[in-house]
Order: structure tokens, then C-alpha cells, then sequence
């Protein structure tokens, strides 16, 4: 039901929150989430046109919340990469059902608006600090990669 895309954004935004108040890079990321870089800068570009994320270049650069992780919502995050679409009409296209959804789609459509209201009542704090004991990526702060300086060839 969620994209890719929508995966990995909220993966990235994760790693991201656990290393506040320190940047993470895309090659950071990348290694925590599991996603591919290429791909993966086009997610965190995603979620810095929406205001959620800040890039700062340069030696000490990196990704940073650009919010508390108390104000910001999955959906925050789903809706900055690849909004939930809604069902108000027949997706068939059916004349005789018109907006009136058939009892399928009327069910998908509860569905997609239950997921919305769960990610619009979640905020990446309540994942951070979730009593179960296991921190979102299966990690701490610790196990994130260490920067390494660039080699300069002579």
C-alpha cells in the first residue's frame, strides 16, 4: 500500500532524528537504511522542499531535523515524498457509481484513510522514545558510521 519511496523516507528521517543534533551525510544514510545512495538523495531532496529536513554542504555538512521530532508526523514525511491518494470517485471509471464507491473501494478507502489518521497521530518522537525496548533501525546513536575524511590523492 506504501511506496518504496515512501519506505525509505521514513527510514532516512528516522536516522536522521537518532543523530540530532548532528548532520548525517547521504553516504551515512545510505548505510544505516539500507537504500541506495542515488536514490535516496532524491528522497531527502523531497523532504527538504517540504521544510522537514536541512542541508548544510561543505566538511561538516549533512542532514538535520529541521523541526522537533515531537512536531513532526509520519504523514509529515509520507505526504512530502508521496502523498496517501484518497478514493473519491470510482477508479474504474463506472458512470452508474460516480462518487458513490462500491462496497471495494468504499473498504479501500477506509483503509487509506485509517493508515492517514495513524501517521497524522504518530510523531517521529513517539518512535524515538517507543517503550518496547528496540530503537527504530535496530540501532543506537553508536552504531552509526563514523565520518571518515576524503583521501586527497597527490
Amino acid at each position: 500500500m506504501l511506496s518504496q519511496t515512501v519506505e525509505y523516507a521514513l527510514r532516512a528521517i528516522v536516522c536522521i532524528a537518532n543523530e540530532t543534533p548532528r548532520p548525517v551525510t547521504n553516504e551515512q544514510l545510505a548505510e544505516v537504511t539500507k537504500v541506495p545512495s542515488a536514490y535516496l538523495s532524491k528522497v531527502t531532496r523531497g523532504l527538504n522542499r517540504a521544510g522537514l529536513v536541512i542541508s548544510q554542504r561543505g566538511p561538516n555538512g549533512g542532514l538535520t531535523l529541521a523541526r522537533e521530532p515531537s512536531e513532526l508526523s509520519l504523514l509529515d514525511v509520507v505526504n512530502a515524498v508521496d502523498p496517501i491518494e484518497r478514493i473519491h470517485q470510482c477508479p474504474l471509471g463506472i458512470r452508474e457509481h460516480g462518487e458513490q464507491l462500491c462496497p471495494l473501494h468504499c473498504k479501500l478507502d477506509d483503509t487509506l484513510a485509517a493508515t492517514e489518521t495513524s501517521f497524522r497521530e504518530t510523531s517521529l518522537a513517539d518512535l524515538l522514545s517507543s517503550s518496547s525496548g528496540v530503537r527504530p533501525l535496530c540501532g543506537s546513536k553508536a552504531s552509526a558510521p563514523k565520518r571518515s575524511r576524503a583521501k586527497v590523492p597527490r
